[in-house]
């Protein structure tokens, strides 16, 4: 069903997707030795969502019968500089995951695999989210660094906002756990 080329590229964004939930969870040690408990909540959550994501691929390629290839990741950095670095490194990383997606939607296209090319819109519409919210909280992090709990304070207004799970959502391999 899936063109070959889009189940390599789709094996690789495992990988991406996994090595960003391990990064995350890094950024929530980090945020939970300096007793920052909402900055590490958030990123612990982010590292459950983007393992998911990772799973939802999984399942595709499940869905399609398509190899499945479940990859070991480097390791995520751990030393940070201050409270204002984990979070400038999640949006890099958000950046360069919205790139990928947008690789893997060209992919998709050029090879006249209209299945893979929806399920992808999800992705695309989940990172413009991911980019926005890492980015607003990059804000708040740089204005706020000198005082942290004034950045727990955001969180905590936030998460209170916050809609619950996505139902348009493509199923995650093994049910999101």
């Amino acid at each position: 069903m899936a063109a070959a080329r889009f189940v390599d590229r789709l094996n690789e964004q495992i990988a991406y997707e996994f090595a960003a939930s391990q990064q995350y969870v890094a950024n929530a040690v980090y945020y939970d030795s300096l007793t920052l408990p909402r900055l590490a909540a958030f990123f612990y959550a982010q590292a459950v969502e983007e393992r998911n994501h990772a799973m939802m691929m999984v399942n595709y390629l499940l869905d399609a019968d398509a190899r499945v290839t479940i990859p070991g990741v480097a390791s995520p950095e751990t030393d940070f500089s201050d409270v204002v670095a984990p979070v400038a490194l999640a949006l890099e990383q958000e950046r360069r995951v919205s790139d990928q997606i947008g690789e893997l939607m060209g992919v998709a296209r050029e090879e006249s695999d209209f299945l893979s090319e929806q399920f992808l819109q999800w992705f695309l519409k989940e990172q413009v989210e991911e980019v926005s919210s890492m980015s607003s909280l990059l804000t708040v992090v740089e204005r706020s660094a000198e005082s942290a709990m004034l950045i727990e304070e955001y969180l905590a207004r936030e998460s209170a906002q916050s809609g619950g799970s996505d139902p348009t959502a493509p199923a995650a391999a093994g049910g999101a756990l």
